[in-house]
């Protein structure tokens, strides 16, 4: 009898493609309760809220555009996405990004995971887009929601922009829409942050907190005097340059300067995660991320990025100082004032006049310094001049500044009081909210906008 060897046909075994691997990681990411929970939260909360406060008589005044809450439904997507990049952003990062890779070291699935996928890269790939996707739909969630409340419960009116100039209320809807697609840049170096984070620490807590420290220090530093070449060589000065989209030359050298950082640190970020991951011992379970790799792989080349934007900046536009300068201040608030009497003169049903016919100025000193002053301050005061068709007498206004590190201002009026002396006006039909009490307004810390007003 003789013994034939028979060879059986062993099917290959093929990589899961990046694709299928995707649909995979994006259903582990939305079946977590905490994240079903926070699409929740996103698409449901920022309505109510803009809904339930447009209809309170006390405003979030300190909040840019919260004053004009009650008086436009584009007014809350602004309040609320001043929020969301201080806090809300940086949190969904957070939980989303940076925990896309710690939660398999929790576990322990990495070993499946490699023996179903075969690919580190497939990996990483699927888990980065799965994670982002996830961010936008959360960024999505928030900005639809917000407008959505405030155009329901207030309405489609016009917005006041940030120098007092109108905006009708479809250029109020683009800008709106802009502004939050200004963000998206910096939360994607907020994600990237994340990325690196989970992939570097591991189990970690910090790798979740990572991307949450990281914005609350670069927060801290828009709150302190640095040079303005510093300021925009972070992705979180993205978070408030929007701000510009709402002045009539809008202010775009910070924008875009905020939104190419932002990217190439989301890009830095994101490709050192990659080449760590791609290093990482996966037969050893121990092999979950260490504090002097964190620091040299991690921090170390932001540090340097930072440096290297710095430079970039300062040298491509020739920014000095804080940005903020006497001869700015003073043709900020010429023109927001000028822009603002416009509207009191509707309100009280006075012959129209044109900012041209106004001749507005501003003279302004800080603490009492004449000449040269500059920098942020709370003792910035201001004598505005104006003149009116057929009057041969000058107006005057004074206003008390409070001027932020960031460029962005309060002018609080301080008399005559039938100009900006009282927080209402009474008109034909009654008293109503004062525009040239109170507004907020910014200097622009980039020399790039046209000095006329």
């Amino acid at each position: 009898m003789t013994a034939t060897l028979t060879t059986g046909h062993v099917p290959a075994v093929h990589r899961v493609s990046v694709a299928r691997a995707y649909r995979f990681e994006l259903v582990k990411l939305v079946s977590q309760w905490r994240i079903r929970l926070l699409v929740l939260a996103c698409w449901v909360v920022p309505a109510l809220f803009v809904a339930v406060v447009s209809r309170q008589s006390t405003l979030p005044v300190d909040t840019l555009f919260g004053r004009w809450m009650n008086a436009t439904g584009w007014a809350g997507p602004l309040v609320v996405l001043g929020f969301a990049g201080t806090w809300a952003l940086p949190l969904v990062t957070s939980l989303v990004a940076g925990d896309v890779f710690a939660s398999e070291d929790r576990l322990g699935t990495w070993r499946h995971l490699l023996v179903a996928v075969r690919s580190p890269r497939r990996i990483f790939a699927a888990k980065a887009l799965a994670s982002l996707t996830v961010i936008l739909l959360l960024v999505i969630g928030l900005a639809g929601s917000s407008a959505a409340g405030g155009v329901l419960a207030v309405g489609n009116q016009p917005l006041v922009g940030l120098d007092g100039h109108l905006l009708t209320s479809g250029d109020a809807a683009v800008r709106v829409l802009l502004a939050w697609a200004c963000v998206l840049a910096p939360t994607l170096a907020l994600a990237g942050i994340g990325l690196l984070g989970s992939v570097v620490l591991g189990r970690s807590p910090m790798g979740l907190l990572l991307p949450a420290l990281v914005a609350l220090a670069m927060q801290l530093a828009q709150m302190l005097p640095l040079p303005v070449a510093m300021r925009l060589a972070l992705p979180g000065y993205a978070f408030i340059a929007w701000n510009g989209l709402f002045t009539s030359s809008a202010q775009l050298a910070p924008v875009l300067t905020g939104i190419a950082v932002s990217l190439v640190w989301a890009m830095t970020a994101t490709v050192l995660a990659y080449l760590l991951f791609l290093r990482r011992d996966f037969t050893n379970p121990t092999d979950e991320g260490s504090g002097r790799r964190a620091f040299t792989a991690g921090v170390l080349p932001l540090v340097g990025l930072t440096a290297v934007t710095f430079g970039i900046v300062a040298g491509a536009t020739g920014a000095t100082g804080s940005g903020i300068k006497q001869e700015k201040v003073q043709r900020s608030v010429a023109t927001a004032f000028a822009h603002l009497y416009r509207i009191q003169t509707q309100q009280l049903h006075r012959p129209a006049v044109t900012e041209a016919q106004l001749r507005a100025t501003a003279a302004c000193n800080k603490g009492g310094v004449d000449r040269d002053a500059e920098g942020p301050g709370n003792d910035w005061h201001c004598v505005v001049s104006w003149h009116l068709p057929g009057v041969t007498a000058t107006g005057t206004a004074i206003y008390q500044l409070d001027v932020t590190a960031d460029g962005r201002y309060v002018a609080d009026g301080d008399g005559p009081k039938e100009v900006n002396g009282y927080f209402l006006v009474r008109t034909p039909t009654g008293d109503a909210p004062n525009p040239l009490w109170q507004f907020d307004s910014n200097v622009e810390l980039l020399d790039t906008t046209s000095k006329g007003n």
